[in-house]
């Protein structure tokens, strides 16, 4: 028989770029509690490098324990604790070395490998405790579950059980212990919530008022005072009393809406939530070892799925790519920004003052055409963060400070004077925005970066009648501000390196996902998606019932349908991205009569919600009144067909351009300003599975191996 050893020296040789976690084991003489072992995880790199689990770090944890475990039956220690290296516990299995693995038989071996670990720990003679020290995420948070007994710091960042979110099941006791642990409904929150709301990390406190955590104690002195609470618990004095778990009807109601939510955010596209929804309910009886095997068995599925390596791919881009922007100039090029300009006071420009404001803490100035647009304008600002002080997320000399740095004026000369970066979210008409920058440049610095944030119109442009044109730089956010990561940084023609650093400086300070964009009608998003709802709002007036044409794109499993993307952004707003793309390419981009009368009546969208229900829309028959459709009815598979086509259509055409540097920046824009999904991967990987690269373009965007299933 295979022991667990070897299972793991077995898995280490497919693994020859792991970052080896350490487990030291040190000794404590805790008062009138006796020597107490504590393990520490430590990779030996700084806190910007996480704690992993590849098979070589289990195989070190497992000698750790072999130590322990020898030390218990001597009876030379009275309790065995787990922590990690400042500012990190641990942040689950090594994913670079997932990928990797070609067989089933190794990804089983490494579910296994991981399960045999931790189950030695809950299977040790003495008392168990985790002391979750920072951030913790996927296995991390599990090798706590198989302590008896947690401990967590109220300054913890993050805790997470992310495995659905990339395409994963919590396999290595997550789906089995946590709700046996806090009950089933807490547990779908965490595993299936959680994972597929963006991956929502939990804060210290949370995990403390879920249950996971039996105590909870300040950052500064953490560990100093688990130990001291782990002493009185060996001795007796404090006894851990968990509330009974509901195994009745609460049990089945707690799956039943996680598969509401797994239906409403993936529509059955992707298998992970509802493999870990199995699971969940299969251990409602209890029975620990049933559900240990039933992990081991999604584990290996979804690792050989493409599902896995989509996620994986969708990950590396925005924690890798997104950090370090392909073609950004020098960053030592940057200007230093200590004042901040925005033009219009309107909401859009009121969220960027709040937003620059809180990241840069500079003075933000806005101006407007009337005082009381300018006063709503800066009273928009202080209302937000004096919510912010009311929800605990910043102190009351903080919220003074940033209300005191928000200010507007009408005179723009002295408002902007001495500004460094000025930024115009005004009406999106190119005169406009031509008029605006001719009156900045008269009042500002030779080297003050203006800013535009355009959704679709040319940047040089709109720099071409200025002396200094090569200041302008385009700066498209996405609404949310305070919420979507994208920022479209555009190079006009004649933008220079100084200020097109200083823009990128500026986006890294505002903790923005920061990609360079070619000069291109609408840019990345705007364009893909405009092409993406032109081809549903064509295919409704040749005919296609509404809800045939919504339905055809649910296999793909997106965030929310068509016609509900169209509500939230606007039909006035997409009305006007689709009339200046069919300008720039009347071949492709069409504007839809439908769409402009439902415009003109000044309708919000195609639906209304029945009682006031998200999720249930119905036509609104006002607008089905308005409709005027051919006699060209489309099945939802050809309205897919269609739809992907013209997408990959688009998006090659864009690479020919050189919109962008790569798919791989396509694919990021999409993710962080879309909301694409990640087990998709973004939206290449997902054509190149489906053939529909190669049937419209004759060739797939990624290099084999990227984002897809194992050979």
């Amino acid at each position: 028989m295979t022991t667990t050893a070897e299972l793991l020296k077995g898995a280490a040789e497919l693994f020859p770029g792991e970052v080896v976690t350490s487990a030291h084991v040190r000794h404590i003489d805790l008062p009138s509690a006796g020597r107490f072992a504590l393990i520490t995880l430590d990779n030996g790199l700084d806190h910007t490098k996480p704690t992993t689990f590849g098979p070589q770090s289990l195989a070190n944890l497992s000698d750790a324990i072999d130590q322990v475990e020898q030390e218990a039956a001597d009876g030379t220690i009275t309790g065995v604790g787990i922590t990690g290296k400042p500012f990190i516990f641990a942040v689950g299995a090594d994913l670079k070395g997932v990928e990797l693995l070609k067989n089933h038989s190794d990804a089983l071996a490494i579910g296994k490998g991981g399960h045999d670990v931790f189950k030695r720990i809950a299977a040790l003679a003495l008392p168990t405790f985790a002391y979750y020290n920072g951030a913790a995420m996927g296995g991390g948070v599990e090798v706590g579950l198989h302590c008896r007994y947690r401990t967590v710091s109220r300054a913890l960042p993050a805790f997470s059980l992310p495995e659905v979110f990339l395409g994963l099941v919590p396999g290595w006791g997550g789906c089995t212990l946590l709700p046996n642990l806090i009950g089933a409904d807490r547990a779908v929150s965490v595993i299936i919530e959680n994972s597929l709301n963006q991956n929502k990390q939990l804060k210290g406190e949370q995990v403390y008022e879920l249950g996971i955590a039996d105590a909870i104690f300040e950052g500064a002195d953490f560990l100093e005072q688990s130990l001291v609470w782990t002493a009185a618990v060996l001795r007796g004095e404090i006894e851990i009393l968990r509330p009974e778990v509901d195994r009745g009807e609460a049990w089945d109601a707690a799956v039943a809406r996680g598969r509401f939510i797994a239906d409403s955010k993936v529509h059955g596209a992707a298998p992970a939530a509802y493999r870990a929804l199995e699971i969940i309910a299969a251990v409602k009886d209890g029975d620990l070892e049933a559900g240990f095997a039933a992990e081991d068995t999604a584990l290996a599925d979804l690792i050989m799925g493409g599902e896995l390596r989509s996620g994986i791919y969708a990950f590396n881009l925005v924690q890798k790519r997104g950090k370090r922007p392909v073609g950004a100039p020098d960053k030592s090029l940057a200007r230093p920004v200590t004042k901040v300009g925005v033009v219009g006071a309107g909401l859009m420009a009121s969220q960027l003052a709040l937003l620059f404001a809180r990241r840069l803490e500079v003075p933000v100035v806005l101006t407007d055409i009337d005082q009381e647009r300018i006063d709503k304008g800066v009273g928009y600002v202080h209302d937000e963060i004096g919510k912010l002080l009311g929800k605990g997320r910043i102190n009351q000399d903080k919220a003074n400070r940033l209300k005191a740095l928000v200010s507007g004026h009408l005179d723009k000369a002295t408002a902007f004077g001495d500004a460094d970066f000025v930024i115009e979210a005004v009406f999106e008409e190119i005169g406009v925005k031509q008029q605006v920058f001719a009156e900045l440049e008269a009042v500002v610095s030779p080297t003050t970066v203006l800013a535009t944030n355009t959704s679709s119109l040319s940047v040089t442009e709109m720099a071409s009648k200025l002396e200094h044109p090569e200041r302008v730089v385009g700066f498209h956010f996405f609404n949310p501000v305070a919420i979507l990561p994208l920022l479209e940084i555009v190079r006009g023609e004649q933008t220079d390196d100084a200020s097109l650093a200083t823009a990128f400086g500026v986006a890294k300070k505002l903790k923005k996902t920061a990609v360079l964009v070619k000069d291109a009608p609408a840019f990345v998003v705007n364009r893909i998606l405009t092409r993406f709802m032109g081809e549903i709002q064509t295919v409704i007036d040749e005919g296609t019932p509404v809800e045939v044409a919504e339905k055809a794109i649910e296999p793909l499993g997106l965030p929310m349908s068509p016609l509900v993307l169209l509500e939230l952004v606007g039909p006035a707003i997409g009305l006007h991205v689709s009339e200046t793309l069919h300008g720039a390419f009347p071949d492709r981009f069409t504007v839809s009569p439908n769409l402009a009368a439902i415009v003109k009546a000044g309708k919000r969208g195609f639906y209304v919600y029945a009682g006031g229900n998200p999720a249930k829309p119905e036509l609104d028959p006002e607008v089905a009144a308005l409709l005027v459709q051919g006699d060209t009815v489309l099945t939802q598979e050809q309205v897919r067909a269609r739809v992907l086509d013209a997408v990959a259509q688009e998006i090659g055409l864009m690479l020919d351009e050189g919109v962008v540097a790569e798919a791989q920046d396509i694919d990021l824009c999409l993710i962080t300003g879309a909301g694409w999904p990640f087990h998709l991967g973004g939206v290449t990987p997902y054509l190149d599975r489906e053939g529909v690269s190669e049937r419209v373009n004759g060739k797939p965007f990624l290099a084999p191996g990227v984002a897809s299933v194992p050979a």
